[in-house]
């Protein structure tokens, strides 16, 4: 063992004996075989626990350094952190060499890693630093197996990168510490679009053997939760190193409970981020004979050889690695040119590029400059092409290939002269060459041919115009990815409007581009570009955008959605849809849809501002309404008119985001809390800061007022896992709650000040007393999230918010994708809803009232739900991008949204809900007569309307019924409606004025359904019950259907007075309406018979049963000809097609299966592909189904429309709804108009162009 190390066990032991219990820490290095079985029977032996621990510290004293490394470790996992820390400093360093090198002192199995990972290759030129090199390995080590943070800091240029890489050659270190791999993302100065693209790729290469091909995360906080999974589950014991970190905000999006490794020029970089952190200076200057051997290096030289010149170069270098390199590749060339460098340097020739640059070296635009002027002028031309690359961005030889028009062997050679004099980094990791600049060449290059630059990027666009012609890149091609993230970037560096423009605005573009990477970065480009976009006409830009953001849900699936499809249900005024349009008139043999009724469908919102100039994290309204308070990542607070949007305050109030705002009861202050640590009290008219409060450690998340007016009682949490309370009358805080183990996200008042509720990353929800701050009550909320064997899951679940009810009884809580409803007393579930299924609720509220929950999704999406009932009441779409927030006026008539895309949106409530509360009931009856589509449908449940499909207007409504109507009917010569209503009351109206010609109190249930014959005299109808009635209205004579045991699920007519009923009870009749008798009775299924449906010949009929199986049935001989096994699920539904020769089945697993009726066969299965987090393809039940009158098409409804090849099984369309759950499709005889129902209430008519 190293002397340090024996050193630091002796000077410490006294501490370790008295402390630690040795039974498991002895286990921990006997697993890691530094320990024998006898050593540990020779601790146990001793009497007492001092003497144990006495008898296992003589004995590692004894051992190798490895035993010291398990000792520390072991301390570690066991709890003991304030021993392992009196250690920390005596671990002993992990020796370069393990017997089993390479020639370049690396094993095949380390190239391996390092070359799957993305660690960058040594320089051309290398000297190594061996004392840094192992400062990083010791801190490594350090982690142990625990998530934790080691920052490599030090000024540009200084090797950060270089040190970090080559301390990752160590075959021990990565066999011992990280036998998960290491994985290297060079991040860079980035904007949330530029990051997300980072994080896409990286997801997408540790994703790169899944046998799943997931789609691209569409916003950072999905990013996050994909790379977490990742990390965890295939990934465990792995390093992820982030090269280059700018800002902390960035790190957020990687902590994710790993371990991580960053380089930096900011110390302070990881105050953003929890876990333990080691840091690694590295010096701005290299020694002096360090410099001078990377000299000699680069001109083959010994040292005690070199001029005395090198001595003065060295210094006038200022110790830069890069900057002596640079100078050390000129030389290399031309060997006699000592004295005429040095000079060049002395002399301060060649002046600092930018003055306020921020990175410091005088000397380096001097050498850069010099290395660039060495270039022959062919040369020097490529280099000045390269000013215009995008900043830490690997380019591959293709796309040089193209802006050059050369062969891809003769752009290597000229790179590869760029490459040896140290003004160029290649990348050789996987199949081909990557090229970038360091950004201190790339400043360099950028100021230099500042002049030149628009015609420099209008050159590469049309050097991709000629080799691309009117084509777009594939997938395959290497460069495929840089058009696609970077072509608009030089497009608009050209200040090439029409190009921008025509790009821009190509549904073939957007197409190609957001099945790649999904819609976030093209948003990013339309707002980054919209100076430019916007010259002619600003609408346009508006439309795209829109039509981006109000899809980016849909533009993530698997498969990809048509976007014609997406782009036809525009407004018929918007620039997408005339394109759509056009391009679906074209394409001859494509199957659109025109949604003919969309025109009634109106944006929801009352107001919008744009206040902040980056992303709104919060707003709140005051108690009286009139104000709205909002704060976000540009680090001020703003207070505005509710009404008008009028500004009336403005604050500059903290160093980093404000993540959260929050009124007192009176409305006179505003508190704020920021990434920076600190919460702050402002005077919210006269915007004067009252106190600032900096006791907590990091950052905090949240801050809220008690209720009381005049009790200035302020509530504030954060990622230092303690809640304090503070009273702003005393200058400390009052209280600090403590017990949870994780960062704080969210904490609120009870309604009567009484209790605080906290919710933390650490799965927990606690109840506080706010007088003693005392934890009262813990509810583990992990304990609900269960995997497919009922386990609980293992993956963490971050507990986002919660909300009171108004009388406090009730707390609401958000985890994942759940609302779950507990009962404060008893800590009961009372209810739990699980809102979507592609996307996380970021935020929740309750609305006053306690029967509204609002709630903002991670797909830029708001909800209103019904808590009672468990029903979704309103879907509010027209953010463009995640909704942070959503809060209820203290009266609940109105509530506010604050989003990413910079604006905050004021909804009103009732306006929201009635709406899009089903506005339309799912059940409705269709009538498709002369070329019209008139349909009746129930609205805002009490009323009857009748409308006009293809005009899209009301030609009659009813008065309001004093009972919810449940089911409705058409006649087919449209002159008469029935309805049936909840109260068991059946009515029979005249259209033409909507006067009621019969009423009949027939049920004392719910009436389901209602049903007239051919010759409108007579309605069947059918309830919660197994009678079927058969009223002839017109003579008030009713005949009663009795036999089946349970309730009816339906029936239909058959010719001749007969009539074809299912139930509940596995039984199929078929009844004579006339006389009331059975003819026939068919026991069909174990189970439910869900549907049935009659062969075009009227010889057979199919049933579908909840027992998982569909049969085919003979009516004459009463026999059952086929029983159609293989669904998963329920068969919900059946059709035959009218050629007499097949039948769909579809099931609730989204499944459709077509049969051959003659055999029983199963032909084709629909609906094989399934989207992540396992949902099928038809987004859910399949509910209805239909074919064409040549049996070659087939029509399904559920989760939306589907129409399918039925030859093949192939889907040729699919239409996404507003909502989902659709419960029926009516088809017209010729297969081109289809009407349905969501469950938001809308009513789409759909016709196909």
């Amino acid at each position: 063992m190293d002397v340090k190390s024996r050193n630091y066990l002796l000077m410490n032991r006294q501490a370790l004996e008295k402390d630690i219990k040795t039974s498991y820490i002895m286990d921990r290095m006997i697993s890691d075989e530094v320990l024998t079985l006898q050593e540990e029977e020779k601790v146990k032996q001793q009497n007492t626990q001092k003497e144990r621990a006495a008898m296992l510290i003589n004995i590692i004293l004894t051992k190798d350094n490895n035993s010291y490394r398990s000792f520390y470790n072991a301390l570690l996992h066991e709890g003991y952190r304030d021993l392992a820390a009196l250690l920390q400093d005596g671990i002993p360093a992990i020796s370069s060499g393990n017997g089993k090198s390479s020639m370049d002192g690396m094993t095949s199995y380390v190239k391996t890693i390092l070359c799957e990972g993305g660690v960058p290759q040594r320089p051309v030129v290398f000297v190594t630093r061996p004392k840094l090199v192992d400062a990083i390995k010791q801190k490594l080590c350090c982690l142990g197996s625990d998530p934790g943070w080691v920052t490599v800091y030090g000024m540009a240029g200084c090797g950060k990168t270089v040190l970090t890489a080559e301390a990752l050659r160590d075959h021990q270190l990565l066999e011992d510490y990280f036998p998960g791999g290491v994985h290297w993302v060079s991040i860079g100065k980035q904007d949330k679009a530029g990051l997300l693209i980072k994080l896409q790729n990286l997801c997408s290469r540790l994703e790169n053997d899944s046998t799943l091909s997931q789609r691209p995360p569409l916003n950072i906080e999905e990013a996050k939760d994909r790379l977490r999974l990742l990390m965890l589950r295939k990934y465990p014991r792995s390093l992820l190193i982030l090269d280059d970190i700018w800002d902390s905000w960035v790190l957020k999006a990687f902590d994710n409970q790993c371990q991580v490794l960053i380089t930096s020029r900011d110390r302070s970089v990881t105050d953003a981020v929890a876990g333990n952190k080691y840091e690694v200076h590295v010096e701005s200057g290299l020694a002096h004979e360090k410099g001078l051997e990377i000299l000699s290096l680069f001109v083959n030289m010994k040292i005690s050889e070199l001029p005395e010149q090198a001595n003065c170069l060295v210094r006038e270098c200022k110790g830069s690695p890069l900057v002596i390199s640079l100078i050390g590749a000129l030389l290399r060339d031309f060997p006699s040119r000592w004295e005429y460098y040095l000079k060049q340097l002395q002399n301060k020739q060649f002046k600092r590029i930018r003055k306020s640059s921020s990175y410091d070296y005088e000397a380096l635009d001097e050498a850069m400059s010099i290395s660039v002027e060495q270039l022959n002028d062919n040369y020097k031309d490529y280099y000045k092409d390269l000013s215009i690359l995008p900043k830490d961005v690997k380019v591959p030889t293709k796309v040089l290939c193209i802006l050059w028009d050369m062969e891809t062997e003769e752009v290597e050679d000229i790179l590869q002269e760029f490459v040896n004099k140290s003004l160029l980094f290649c990348d050789r990791n996987g199949k081909s060459f990557h090229y970038y600049l360091h950004d201190l060449q790339l400043d360099f290059l950028t100021e230099k041919n500042r002049n030149q630059l628009q015609e420099l990027h209008k050159n590469i666009v049309n050097q991709y115009k000629k080799y691309y012609k009117l084509n777009t890149p594939v997938p395959s091609q290497e460069d495929c990815m840089y058009w696609y993230n970077f072509l608009a970037y030089h497009m608009a560096g050209a200040n090439m409007q029409k190009e921008l423009h025509d790009l821009m605005f190509s549904l073939d573009w957007i197409k190609a581009k957001t099945e790649l990477v999904g819609p976030a970065h093209l948003i990013h480009e339309y707002v980054e570009y919209s100076s430019i976009l916007d010259q002619k006409n600003g609408t346009v830009r508006e439309n795209f955008q829109e039509f981006l953001s109000l899809n980016g849900h849909l533009l993530g699936r698997q498969p990809f959605p048509d976007i014609i499809q997406l782009g036809l249900c525009q407004p018929e005024t918007s620039e997408v849809y005339q394109q759509a349009k056009l391009h679906a008139q074209r394409e001859t043999g494509a199957f659109y849809l025109e949604w003919i009724n969309k025109k009634s469908l109106k944006n929801l919102y009352r107001l919008v501002v744009r206040p902040h100039r980056d992303a709104v994290y919060h707003a709140c309204f005051s108690k009286d309404r009139q104000r709205i308070a909002s704060c976000g990542a540009d680090k001020t607070l703003q207070v505005f008119k509710a009404e008008s949007g009028e500004r009336l305050v403005e604050i500059s109030a903290h160093d980093d985001e404000i993540l959260c705002c929050a009124f007192s009861a009176d409305g006179e202050f505003v508190a704020t809390c920021s990434a920076d640590k600190k919460v702050k009290i402002w005077n919210s008219r006269t915007g004067q800061c009252r106190c600032v409060y900096e006791e907590h450690s990091e950052q905090v998340n949240c801050c809220q007022f008690s209720n009381r007016s005049g009790q200035y009682l302020l509530a504030t949490c954060s990622n230092d896992t303690f809640i304090k309370l503070w009273d702003l009358n005393k200058k400390y805080c009052r209280n600090t709650m403590m017990g949870h183990v994780n960062s704080v996200n969210h904490c609120r008042f009870s309604p009567n000040d009484e209790y605080v509720a906290s919710c933390s990353t650490d799965g927990t929800v606690k109840l506080w007393e706010a007088r003693s701050a005392n934890e009262l009550k813990s509810i583990e909320i992990k304990d609900f999230f269960k995997n497919a064997d009922d386990q609980p899951d293992d993956v963490e679940v971050l507990v986002k918010c919660c909300s009171w009810s108004g009388n406090g009884d009730m707390i609401l809580v958000v985890a994942k994708n759940k609302l779950l409803l507990f009962d404060v007393k008893t800590c009961d579930l009372l209810t739990q809803v699980i809102v979507s299924h592609h996307s996380t609720i970021q935020y929740c509220d309750f609305c006053p009232g306690d029967e509204l929950v609002a709630v903002a999704l991670s797909h830029c999406s708001v909800e209103l739900w019904n808590i009672k009932s468990l029903s979704k009441v309103a879907y509010c779409r027209g953010h463009m991008s995640w909704v942070h927030c959503v809060a209820f006026s203290p009266d609940g008539s109105l509530f506010l949204t604050s989003s990413d895309d910079q604006t905050i949106r004021i909804w009103e409530t009732k306006k929201v809900c009635q709406s899009s509360d089903a506005v339309l009931k799912s059940e409705l009856d269709v009538v498709f007569h002369n070329g019209e589509v008139m349909i009746l449908a129930i609205y805002n449940q009490k009323h009857l309307q009748l409308i006009n499909g293809n005009a899209d207007s009301v030609n009659m409504q009813t008065a309001a019924q004093e009972s919810t109507i449940s089911c409705c009917c058409l006649s087919e010569d449209l002159k008469f409606a029935a309805f049936g209503q909840e109260s068991g009351t059946i009515k029979v109206l005249r259209l033409l004025d909507g006067k009621v010609l019969k009423s009949r109190e027939a049920y004392r249930t719910s009436v389901q359904r209602c049903r007239f014959t051919s010759d409108c005299q007579t309605l069947i109808s059918s309830a919660h019950d197994s009678v079927i009635q058969v009223w002839n209205w017109q003579l008030s004579e009713c005949v009663f259907l009795r036999g089946h045991k349970e309730a009816i699920k339906d029936f239909r007519l058959l010719e001749n007075s007969k009539l074809l009923s299912w139930s509940f009870d596995g039984t199929v009749k078929v009844w004579n309406i006339t006389t009331g008798s059975t003819e026939k009775d068919f026991a069909c299924h174990g189970g439910a018979v869900l549907s049935c449906a009659v062969s075009p010949d009227g010889s057979k009929f199919s049933s579908t049963s909840a027992d998982k199986t569909a049969k085919i049935w003979s009516f004459e001989s009463s026999s059952v000809l086929h029983e159609l096994k293989g669904h998963e699920a329920c068969v919900r539904c059946c059709t035959f097609s009218p050629n007499n020769k097949l039948l769909a089945t579809g099931d609730d697993k989204g499944e459709i299966r077509i049969w051959d009726i003659l055999t029983g066969a199963l032909l084709h299965f629909c609906s094989p592909v399934t989207v992540d987090e396992g949902e099928p393809t038809h987004g859910g039940w399949v509910t209805d189904l239909s074919f064409s009158p040549d049996s070659k098409m087939l029509v399904s409804s559920g989760g939306y429309l589907k129409w399918w090849n039925v030859t093949t099984g192939e889907s040729l369309q699919t239409f996404y709804t507003n909502g989902t759950n659709l419960k029926s499709i009516h088809v017209s005889p010729n297969f081109k108009v289809y009407v349905t129902v969501d469950n938001l209430g809308i009513l789409y008519v759909l016709q196909k162009l």
